[in-house]
């Protein structure tokens, strides 16, 4: 299989773009969540919703493309959609009440719980800095929880779920990353993803308004753009000079929040979002040393 020419200055525009469209995923789920556009939808139909628009973009893609597909592992597509759908799903409920830039920074922990979630379920074995760099996230990402007076934020709870759920898909993606083409796994990955939301959504389904038909088709269609972008980006460069480019995510999703929430991020938010992001680098460059050595 022909490789794909190295670009490092495509690799970061493509990146950057990537990261763009994530936090705009975020934010119509903010959107659909609330009453802005109408009345506010239940997280299992925003999940339904991204899941479908993104499976028919990605449908166009192929049907024009054609890419060349193998034998697919179903059951490991199989877990790993089921555990996808339940994280995106858990965040969409938690972004609906909390920061983007919170829900962004937490976010940030899903390769710490992947890292973690590896040692039992793929045999690795973490080393002292790796466990600092996990120590330091969930630091921060307890900071973000903002305990006081014995409890937690709910909506905060469920984005550390959704994190931790979203980890335990990065170990199906690792499975999978070695045997099959990055588009097949993106096809399978959301036609799996849309057959379980659209039976999840009976249950809850309420007609949209237009407005929110229109939200619901943006979010299907950036969240396929983004993970098109975040694809060809790490096609373009190694993963552990591209990869890093994706914390600016957290600043679109602070512009996001300024610009359409007028929320502006506390000194508590800054202040967790910091600690996950120097805990996520320093997890980074280990995995960049480990791959050298």
């Amino acid at each position: 299989m022909q490789r794909t020419q190295q670009n490092p200055t495509a690799a970061i525009a493509l990146m950057l773009l990537a990261t763009a469209f994530i936090a705009g995923t975020m934010m119509m789920a903010k959107l659909l969540g609330s009453d802005t556009l109408g009345p506010a939808l239940h997280p299992l139909q925003i999940s339904h919703g991204r899941f479908i628009f993104a499976l028919v973009t990605i449908a166009t893609a192929a049907a024009i493309l054609r890419p060349k597909f193998i034998k697919p592992n179903l059951p490991i597509h199989v877990g790993r959609s089921v555990f996808g759908w339940m994280g995106v799903t858990a965040m969409f409920a938690a972004v609906a009440f909390i920061p983007l830039s919170d829900a962004t920074a937490i976010s940030f922990l899903n390769p710490v719980f992947g890292m973690l979630l590896a040692i039992p379920f793929l045999g690795e074995r973490v080393g002292k800095w790796r466990w600092l760099a996990a120590a330091m996230a969930l630091t921060g990402a307890l900071i973000l929880l903002r305990p006081g007076a014995g409890t937690f934020q709910l909506p905060a709870l469920l984005a550390l779920a959704a994190a931790a759920l979203l980890g335990m898909e990065l170990i199906f993606i690792k499975k999978l990353a070695d045997r099959e083409p990055p588009f097949q796994i993106l096809l399978i990955n959301n036609a799996i993803g849309c057959a379980i939301a659209s039976v999840a959504v009976i249950a809850v389904f309420a007609t949209p308004t237009s407005a929110q038909w229109v939200a619901l088709a943006a979010l299907g269609v950036m969240m396929a753009s983004a993970q098109a972008c975040f694809v060809n980006a790490m096609a373009r460069a190694e993963a552990s000079f591209v990869t890093p480019f994706s914390y600016v995510t957290l600043i679109f999703a602070a512009l996001y929040d300024l610009a359409v929430f007028d929320v502006v991020p506390d000194a508590i938010s800054w202040l967790g979002a910091a600690i996950i992001l120097a805990g996520a680098a320093l997890l980074a460059a280990r995995e960049r040393a480990a791959k050298v050595s």
